[in-house]
C-alpha cells in the first residue's frame, strides 16, 4: 500500500506542476460543454418559438383555400405571407428568403364541391334516397395538385413532416365537404347539424417515467453526460504522453531497479487520473446546476441522483484510465500516442452516440456502437438522468466499463512484462 501511495504521490507532483496541462484537463471541457449546449439549445428554441416563414399563392379564391389559410394562420408553426405570382414564389424559395411555398390551384373549391356532389348523388340514387330519372355521366375533372416549393437547404425530415401536416389538413377539408354535401341532400334546414365532423381519434404524447411526473429531456440533460464522457476519455492523452515521457527519460528503467511491480506503477497513475475524471465530472455538474440557468439554459436536475451519477462517472473514469494505460504502455513516442489517442477518442464518441443519436445511425453502426465504452457510459447516465433507475438497473453498463478497465490494464501489464523479460 505504501508503494502504491508513493507512486500516486509521484504522479500528483508531475501533474500539479504542469499548469497548462491542468487548464486543458479542467477548463477546456467546461468551455466545450457550454458552447455545445448553447448552440443546441438555441437551435431547439428557434424551432419551438420562432415561426417558419412560408409564402402562399391562392389561385382558388374559394372556400377550400380559405380553410387552408385559416388553418395555417392559426398554427403556431408558420409566419404566412400571401403572394400572387407563382414565378416570384419560386425565386424567393430558391434564394432562401422563405423555407416553404404553397400554391393552391385554380377552381379547387368549385371542382371539389362538384366532384363530391356527383358522388353523393350517385350513392343516394343507388339506395333510392333520391330520384335519378335521367342517368348522368360523371364530369371528367382533372386531379388538383397543391404545389409545395421547398428551400433546397431544408432537411428531408422537415419536408416530410410539412407534407404530412398539409395532407392531413386537406383530407379533413375533403371529409367536411363530403359531410356537408350529404347534409344538404338529406335535410332542408342548412343550419341543422346532423353530422359531427370533429376528429373522433386524437393523440396524446406520453413519456414513460418511473416517477409520478413525466420527465422531458432537454439540451442540458443530453449534453452534460455526453460531453463529460468525451472529456473523461480525453485524459488518455496526458496519461499516455506522461508514460511515454517517462520511458524516453529513463524513469521506467530506474523504477525497474526498485522492488516495485509494473501493476503498482500503473495503480498510482490510475488513482491520480481517476481523481481527475471525478473532478471533471463534479465541475460539469456545477456548471449545469449554477451557470447554465444564468446563461438562459435549462438547469440540471440532480436531486436524489448524485450517488448514482458519481458511481457511473467512477466506472467511466476507470474505463478511460485503462485505455490510457494501455496506450501509454504500447506507444514508443508522443508522435504515436497523441494523434492516435485523440483520433481514437473521437471515433469512440462518434460511434458511441455522443454526436449523433444511436437510433439515427445505420443498422451496422448501431451494432458497432455497442462496442464503444462511451456508449455504455452514456446509456448509464441517461438511465439516471431520464429514466430514474436504481443501482441494479445500472449493473450491465457499469460491469462492461469495469471489465473494459480490467482487460486493458491486464493487457498493458502482460505486454510490458513480456517486452522486458530478461
Amino acid at each position: 500500500m505504501h508503494k502504491l501511495l508513493a507512486s500516486a504521490y509521484k504522479e500528483f507532483l508531475i501533474l500539479s506542476r504542469d499548469i497548462g496541462g491542468l487548464a486543458v484537463l479542467f477548463l477546456m471541457p467546461l468551455l466545450l460543454v457550454i458552447t455545445i449546449t448553447l448552440i443546441q439549445d438555441g437551435t431547439f428554441k428557434s424551432i419551438k418559438q420562432n415561426k417558419i416563414p412560408i409564402i402562399l399563392v391562392d389561385k382558388d379564391k374559394g372556400e377550400v383555400a380559405q380553410n387552408i389559410l385559416k388553418n395555417l394562420k392559426s398554427s403556431n408553426m408558420f409566419a404566412l405571407t400571401e403572394q400572387s405570382s407563382e414565378k416570384l414564389v419560386q425565386e424567393l424559395i430558391q434564394n432562401g428568403k422563405y423555407q416553404l411555398g404553397i400554391v393552391i390551384p385554380e377552381n379547387l373549391s368549385k371542382d371539389l364541391n362538384q366532384k363530391v356532389a356527383e358522388n353523393v348523388d350517385g350513392i343516394l340514387a343507388q339506395f333510392g334516397a333520391i330520384e335519378d330519372t335521367v342517368p348522368r355521366k360523371p364530369t371528367l375533372l382533372e386531379t388538383k395538385v397543391v404545389k409545395l416549393y421547398f428551400d433546397p437547404a431544408t432537411q428531408f425530415s422537415f419536408r416530410n413532416s410539412i407534407k404530412s401536416g398539409i395532407d392531413q389538413m386537406v383530407s379533413k377539408i375533403e371529409t367536411q365537404t363530403i359531410y356537408k354535401a350529404f347534409q344538404e341532400q338529406i335535410t332542408d334546414d342548412p343550419s341543422e347539424n346532423i353530422f359531427e365532423t370533429e376528429s373522433f381519434i386524437t393523440f396524446k404524447e406520453i413519456i414513460p417515467n418511473a416517477g409520478e411526473k413525466a420527465l422531458i429531456p432537454n439540451s442540458t440533460q443530453h449534453n452534460i453526460p455526453a460531453w463529460t464522457l468525451f472529456a473523461i476519455f480525453f485524459i488518455i492523452l496526458p496519461l499516455s504522453i506522461n508514460m511515454v515521457n517517462e520511458k524516453n527519460q529513463g524513469t521506467f528503467i530506474r523504477l525497474r531497479t526498485h522492488p516495485v511491480s509494473y501493476a503498482t506503477v500503473l495503480g498510482g497513475k490510475a488513482i491520480v487520473f481517476l481523481s481527475v475524471a471525478l473532478i471533471q465530472f463534479a465541475l460539469m455538474l456545477l456548471v449545469g446546476i449554477y451557470l447554465f440557468p444564468v446563461l438562459g439554459l435549462p438547469q440540471l436536475d440532480v436531486v436524489g441522483k448524485l450517488p448514482l451519477l458519481f458511481i457511473v462517472a467512477f466506472f467511466a473514469g476507470l474505463a478511460a484510465v485503462g485505455l490510457g494505460l494501455l496506450l501509454g504502455t504500447i506507444a514508443k513516442s508522443q508522435e504515436q500516442s497523441a494523434p492516435f489517442g485523440a483520433t481514437f477518442v473521437v471515433i469512440l464518441a462518434a460511434i458511441g452516440g455522443v454526436w449523433v443519436p444511436v437510433f439515427a445511425m445505420p443498422k451496422f453502426m448501431q451494432a458497432l456502437s455497442n462496442l464503444s465504452p462511451m456508449n455504455w457510459g452514456l446509456n448509464a447516465f441517461y438511465d439516471v438522468f431520464l429514466r430514474n433507475v436504481g443501482f441494479v438497473e445500472l449493473l450491465p453498463e457499469i460491469s462492461l466499463l469495469l471489465l473494459f478497465f480490467v482487460l486493458t490494464t491486464a493487457v498493458a501489464i502482460v505486454y510490458y512484462n513480456r517486452k522486458n523479460e530478461v
